[in-house]
């Protein structure tokens, strides 16, 4: 059974910095886009960040290129997001998935997904 567990999400305020971390099992992604993705109350979820398997491609959504990182270490099955600057905006459950490309954006085919991880940022 597959299962991805994020952390790592916290209070933090404008400005400040939080590093989420992925960790997979049941089977291996290293063959696999990863993405990051977050879904803040009212809203539907978004994407965030995707990497590749190799972590040679790597795409962010507008709204986070230059502050946030995705990374991945296949050797450990787990996928990291490095976010600075935060913004009040930033506040969202963060969650991780299997990410693939479509002519309508980044989504994730995956059925099925963990229980996220909270950011909250203030102002």
């Amino acid at each position: 059974q597959v299962q991805l567990v994020e952390s790592g999400g916290g209070l933090v305020q404008a400005g400040g910095s939080l590093r989420l971390s992925c960790a997979a099992s049941g089977r291996t992604f290293s063959g696999y886009y990863m993405g990051w993705f977050r879904q803040a109350p009212g809203k539907e979820r978004e994407f965030v960040a995707a990497i590749s398997g190799s972590g040679r491609s790597i795409h962010y959504a507008d709204s986070v290129k230059g502050r946030f990182t995705i990374s991945r270490d296949n050797a450990k099955n787990t996928v990291y997001l490095q976010m600075n600057s935060l913004e009040p905006e930033d506040t969202a459950v963060y969650y991780c998935n299997v990410a693939e490309y479509r002519a309508t954006g980044w989504r994730s085919p995956a059925e099925g997904w963990g229980q996220g991880t909270q950011v909250t940022v203030s102002s």
